[in-house]
This record gives C-alpha cells, sequence and structure tokens, in this order.
C-alpha cells in the first residue's frame, strides 16, 4: 500500500513535467550546486572545530557567517531533491544509497542539534581558545564524516537500480 502512494507521486502531473522537460537537468544541477555550497559552509566550520583551520577566527563569527549560507542552500537543496525525488519516488524509496542518505542527513541533523543546543552554549568559554573542547571536535568531525556520506550516497542514488 505504501508504494502505491510512491508510485502516485510519480503519475503527478508536475512530476511527469519534471521528469520530461529541461526542469528535471535545471532542477538536478541547482541540486548539486547547493548541496556543494551546505557542504563548503559545513566544511569551514568543521575543520574550525576540529582545530585544523581558521584558528585565529573565533569560532562565533565562523557560525555567525556560515551557518546561515549552510540553511539558506540546505533549503534549496531540499526543494530541487523533492523535485527529483517525485519523479521516481517508488524506486527511490526501495534505493539502498537514498535510504542511506535519508538516514545520515537525519544523523547529520541530530549532531547540528546537539552541537548548537548543548555544546555551543558555552562557546564564550572557548571561543578562542587553543584547544577545543573534545566534544566541539568530535561534532565537528562526526558532522564532516555525515556530510560526506551524504554526497557520497547522494551520487550513488542514480547508480543503484
Amino acid at each position: 500500500m505504501l508504494n502505491d502512494f510512491w508510485l502516485s507521486l510519480e503519475y503527478l502531473p508536475l512530476a511527469e513535467h519534471i521528469g520530461g522537460t529541461w526542469w528535471f537537468p535545471l532542477l538536478e544541477s541547482l541540486h548539486v550546486v547547493s548541496i556543494t555550497l551546505v557542504m563548503g559552509a559545513i566544511l569551514m566550520l568543521d575543520l574550525r572545530l576540529m582545530g585544523v583551520a581558521a584558528r585565529s577566527n573565533p569560532i562565533t563569527d565562523m557560525v555567525r557567517d556560515l551557518v546561515p549560507w549552510a540553511i539558506a542552500a540546505f533549503v534549496i537543496a531540499v526543494i530541487t531533491g523533492l523535485g527529483l525525488f517525485v519523479t521516481r519516488a517508488s524506486a527511490h524509496m526501495t534505493n539502498p544509497a537514498f535510504q542511506w542518505k535519508l538516514v545520515l542527513i537525519a544523523l547529520a541533523g541530530l549532531n547540528m542539534a546537539v552541537f548548537h543546543f548543548r555544546i555551543y552554549r558555552k562557546v564564550w568559554q572557548w571561543d578562542m581558545a587553543s584547544t577545543i573542547p573534545i566534544q566541539a571536535r568530535i561534532a565537528g568531525a562526526g558532522s564532516l564524516f555525515l556530510w560526506t556520506g551524504v554526497m557520497l550516497s547522494g551520487r550513488w542514488v542514480g547508480h543503484i537500480i
């Protein structure tokens, strides 16, 4: 019954239009560009949290400057991703790479929530410290690992049938 729902999405007029016109490559291109922007912003912040790069920059400044870009790009990635998804919803839902992508996005979101609502609350204590607390370094490394997994699994979606 659930598969019938996913199949019904593929027959929506919008899904048929996307799949049968130039909209599909446009959405795919915008999806790739937006997820690249997400990764770029997250990469810089994660490397700073890990103490690998931009050590002279306060973490609060980097969060203030990069997180809005990451959020805006993520919203665009979700919208374009939904447009791509509806064209082959039933196939995507059974695709292991797509399933991994969804799980990794959820875990990355959980990691981000833990960082922002628990670890970052005490950033004033270590904003410019030479040694970043282990929890923040783990959050940065975890984020980098999870978002890399999202990118890789997303790339595999079209190659696993």
